[in-house]
């Protein structure tokens, strides 16, 4: 299993990996605004199908001493970004899916699927309708990065700062993909 994502179909990517359980405890990793805060966003999300949320991201708190943001992302993301969307499946402990609203054109979709593996929990996360090349690298850099601090929260060892991490990642992931 690598951690790296992989394209799956043409604007999919998808990611495995496994986390430190119980499936219970990585549940609430994804639900719950303030353990979701510490490695992607805080947003409370009612856990209903069909019912909106919002998700605040400020990527410069979820790493130590990480507070120098790329020029590309500098105008978005100096004061933190914002993004909603709409609960699609809601099974606990199991099956998560949430559209994401993406800044032009139609939301995208993404799945977290979590079965449980011994004393882990393998997490599978697809981000599905992603529009063009540089979405994919973003994307794909910025889920990487964010379920590496998840794992690291989850098997309480520091966390890579957010913006170095995804700054690497994006460049391995604009040569993956570009082939």
């Amino acid at each position: 299993m690598s951690d790296f994502g992989v394209v799956t179909e043409a604007g999919a990517v998808r990611f495995d990996r496994l986390l430190p359980g119980p499936v219970e405890r990585v549940w609430s990793f994804l639900t719950d605004s303030d353990k979701r805060g510490r490695w992607l966003a805080f947003g409370a999300m009612q856990g209903r199908v069909g019912t909106s949320f919002r998700l605040e991201f400020h990527n410069t708190k979820l790493g130590p001493g990480d507070t120098d943001i790329p020029a590309k992302y500098r105008d978005n993301c100096q004061d933190g970004v914002a993004t909603s969307g709409v609960i699609q499946a809601w099974e606990p402990g199991r099956l998560l899916s949430f559209t994401w609203a993406e800044e032009t054109g139609a939301p995208s979709l993404v799945t977290i699927e979590l079965t449980p593996v011994s004393d882990k929990v393998r997490l599978v996360l697809t981000h599905r309708r992603l529009d063009g090349h540089d979405m994919m690298i973003s994307v794909a850099g910025g889920w990487h990065t964010h379920l590496d601090i998840l794992a690291a929260d989850l098997s309480g060892t520091p966390a890579p700062g957010f913006w170095t991490r995804h700054t690497a990642l994006e460049a391995d992931y604009d040569r993956m993909l570009a082939g």
